[in-house]
């Protein structure tokens, strides 16, 4: 029997989605990790590219989230889920071959055209990854937001237990994948990591396009939406299969669209279409009675206190290696899997919404850390630094670069004499704290993620879930957005500490933002934290789309 019970765990879909995100997350932090080292190490060990490309995914993600969403909720669920599989994977795919040729040719491209042939790969790069992200938010949406709550079912406990699953999947990898291609690449070569990084997602893309047939199969759940089981239930009784019943789903709609067929001929009226797809989604998401949990958990992205490209690229120029910097990144995914079990346990001692609350108080106090380090010894921080000389200096013309390179090393020179004179523990003493700082807030910022993701997911109906998510990432990205704009207009080391103090401040009112809705759920009950109110909580929260 217990034989028996274990084959039935790992042959089940629940495990078959743990191994293909499993797989596909494998990807993903090998690719966000290597590209942000790689675009520090092309352009000159500066962040402007790295900001640029932070700035042009998040600019993607804002306008298209919605579309992409409404997309997934207009469509069948594997079909969105292999296309978006498909596309993703190949862009990396791509693009890790394209920085193989930059790496390998970088000065043979920069004396063609006067650079001109290098830019436009620079161009190219950015262009393909920034696709790879857009498919790759697709997937996000369709498997972690739509495929797992059906997979659960109706059972609430196991949605939060699949939930924190999928997030130790996240952290594990984390923990893996940035320590691999960080030691390929600290031994090895950048060109060599490009290579493994694009053989990878090759091998990747054919598993994961397996596992998902097969979980597909083992739900025939999925092969309804909203509004579209009756048909698929007259369907089967009739000998169709869940697949064939997607070809009378495509016909009802588009006979339901012939009566307007004669308005949407007209040519302003079929481009405007996105834009009315924008606007819905996103009315839709502020009539949503988590409206103000998905803006709090969209504000702690307004910050460069996480392991993205921003601060992956400022601890490169303060003198840490890729190799440390992958230790770093497995730590913060250790606390971040400690943040996801704590979820789990607070969920069941609490409540969700209670979980929240104290999960946001725990990342707030771990954040003091980070705005001490501003002013610890060994901070670069210094305000007399024009933040613009980084951008004049790669945005003035190239006869002018050897001059700039004289005056870079001047300033390196009698920067160089002060440094030597401070202690190494001194001198990194401010990151130090930084980082220390940054990976303890993780505990509470992956049990808060949980607690917001699974709100939506038990608050919005099924018909809109695409939609709503894809508007989610949108916020997210907006307020991502804005972070890397404060750090194209400062992208010098010695205004990092600026940053720092404007991202606590976001971070912080994201957290009275969630405060002021979990307030309005259970009034002065919020901070009743015991078992005994978990049920009046649990009550509260199915009750939230008619009383809140």
């Amino acid at each position: 029997a217990a034989t028996t019970s274990v084959r039935d765990f790992f042959t089940s879909a629940k495990f078959l989605i743990y191994m293909g995100h499993a797989l596909s997350t494998w990807g993903d932090r090998m690719w966000n990790f290597a590209v942000a080292v790689f675009l520090v190490e092309l352009y000159g060990n500066s962040l402007l590219l790295t900001a640029v490309y932070g700035l042009v995914v998040a600019g993607s993600v804002l306008l298209l989230g919605a579309i992409i969403g409404d997309w997934v909720d207009k469509n069948p669920r594997l079909k969105v889920a292999q296309t978006s599989l498909l596309v993703q994977n190949s862009c990396v795919i791509v693009c890790g071959i394209l920085l193989m040729v930059v790496f390998n040719f970088k000065e043979q491209l920069a004396e063609l055209y006067n650079g001109w042939v290098l830019t436009t790969c620079y161009i190219l790069v950015i262009t393909i990854a920034n696709i790879a992200n857009l498919a790759s938010t697709a997937t996000s949406i369709t498997i972690q937001r739509d495929w797992v709550v059906v997979v659960a079912g109706q059972d609430s406990s196991k949605l939060a237990d699949m939930n924190a699953t999928v997030r130790i999947i996240d952290q594990l990898t984390n923990i893996l994948a940035p320590m691999l291609v960080g030691q390929i690449m600290s031994f090895g070569s950048h060109f060599i990591g490009c290579g493994f990084i694009s053989g990878w997602n090759l091998c990747s893309m054919c598993l994961e396009y397996a596992l998902l047939w097969k979980v597909y199969q083992k739900t025939p759940a999925l092969a309804s939406k909203a509004g579209q089981k009756d048909c698929e239930m007259r369907n089967q009784s009739n000998g169709q299969s869940p697949e064939d019943s997607f070809l009378p789903l495509m016909n009802d709609t588009s006979v339901a669209a012939k009566p307007d067929s004669a308005k949407q001929q007209g040519c302003c009226y079929q481009m405007s279409e996105p834009l009315r797809t924008l606007k819905a989604g996103w009315v839709a998401y502020y009539n949503q009675n988590i409206f103000f949990a998905g803006m709090s958990l969209a504000f702690l992205y307004m910050t460069v206190l996480g392991f993205d490209c921003i601060t992956t690229g400022y601890a490169y120029t303060q003198g840490l290696n890729g190799s440390v910097l992958s230790l770093l990144m497995g730590a913060s995914a250790v606390a971040g899997i400690c943040g996801t079990v704590a979820f789990t346990w607070v969920r069941k001692k609490c409540g969700l919404i209670r979980t929240g609350f104290i999960s946001g108080t725990a990342q707030l106090c771990c954040l003091v850390l980070c705005v001490v380090s501003v002013f610890a010894p060994g901070s670069p921080f210094d305000l007399s630094v024009s933040p613009f000389q980084d951008i004049y200096t790669h945005l003035i013309g190239e006869k002018m670069l050897p001059e700039a390179e004289h005056v870079l090393a001047g300033l390196n020179a009698t920067t160089a004499a002060p440094a030597e004179e401070v202690p190494p523990l001194q001198s990194y003493m401010s990151v130090s704290l930084l980082f220390a700082g940054v990976i303890a807030a993780r505990v509470g910022l992956w049990s808060f993620d949980l607690t917001v993701t699974q709100l939506i997911q038990e608050n919005v109906i099924e018909s809109e879930r695409g939609v709503i998510n894809g508007v989610q990432n949108s916020m997210n990205y907006l307020l991502d957005l804005l972070h890397f704009i404060m750090v194209i207009l400062a992208p010098n080391p010695e205004a990092f500490g600026l940053l720092v103090i404007i991202s606590v401040s976001f971070v912080a009112m994201g957290h009275m933002m969630y405060f002021g809705f979990a307030f309005k759920s259970l009034g002065s009950r919020l901070f009743l934290c015991c078992s005994q109110e978990q049920k009046v909580e649990t009550v509260d929260a199915l009750s939230l789309p008619t009383t809140v």
